[in-house]
């Protein structure tokens, strides 16, 4: 029997390797991939493949995965691009993210990560264009075209920063995101001041999204479970409890 192809791929890195190990492993998570080891091949690979993402690494021998990105997104092309890049460098996660990538994974890397990096991009386009604005964790609910907050059916109010913060947690549901990646996301990437911002925000969020009372079968009253987790010493995430999920 043969296996559901979850997505079509097109792969980019000039290292034989790392080709080889990427396109092993998005082949066992059913994925569909071709590749290419430079960015002026890569960019008639696109045209022709239509893929419905691209891993693309920066450091290639001609032109650089930014240079690509600008090219295909001038051609009309909008399917996601994760950028692979071996300098954990702010400015170059700021230009990433600027000309037209949705994410970037700094070698080394796990092919774990790579494969969770990718289906969440590809769940979070693909959510963009379905008519249902609503997005859910659990009884938490965000209405995309209102811009309404609600949680176990009672309205929430919040800021345009708390409401983006939220929203940025719910799009990576089950995903942890460092203080570094939501100061780049939140803040606009131009944030002069320190991490100590999002532990704020995220407390502002829990009191506002955590905090909601309800009222249990037996007329009792009590808070409902947390939906925003801390991992400490990596960062943030959102998802839903058992309970909810299995409700």
């Amino acid at each position: 029997m043969s296996k559901t192809i979850e997505a079509s791929i097109v792969v980019v890195d000039d290292e034989p390797s790392i080709r080889e190990l990427l396109v092993a492993s998005l082949h066992f998570a059913g994925f569909e991939v071709q590749t290419d080891a430079s960015g002026s091949e890569a960019i008639e690979v696109i045209e022709k493949a239509q893929p419905d993402l691209i891993v693309l690494d920066v450091m290639l021998p001609d032109i650089d995965g930014f240079t690509v990105t600008r090219r295909i997104r001038q051609e009309g092309i909008d399917a996601p691009v994760l950028f692979l890049t071996a300098r954990d460098d702010t400015q170059d996660k700021v230009m990433g993210l600027t000309v037209g990538g949705d994410d970037y994974v700094t070698k080394p890397f796990s092919l774990e990560e790579v494969v969770a990096r990718i289906r969440a991009i590809l769940r979070r386009t693909r959510e963009q264009v379905e008519d249902d604005p609503i997005i859910r964790v659990g009884d938490l609910e965000i209405n995309e075209d209102s811009h309404d907050v609600s949680r176990a059916g009672q309205s929430i109010d919040l800021s345009p920063t708390e409401y983006k913060l939220l929203r940025y947690l719910m799009d990576n549901e089950g995903r942890v995101l460092s203080k570094a990646q939501i100061l780049d996301h939140v803040w606009q990437y131009d944030w002069g001041g320190d991490a100590a911002i999002v532990e704020s925000y995220i407390s502002y969020l829990r009191k506002k999204v955590d905090g909601i009372m309800v009222t249990d079968e037996n007329g009792e009253q009590h808070k409902v479970a947390p939906l925003i987790e801390t991992k400490r010493g990596i960062g943030y995430m959102i998802r839903a409890p058992k309970t909810v999920q299995g409700a």
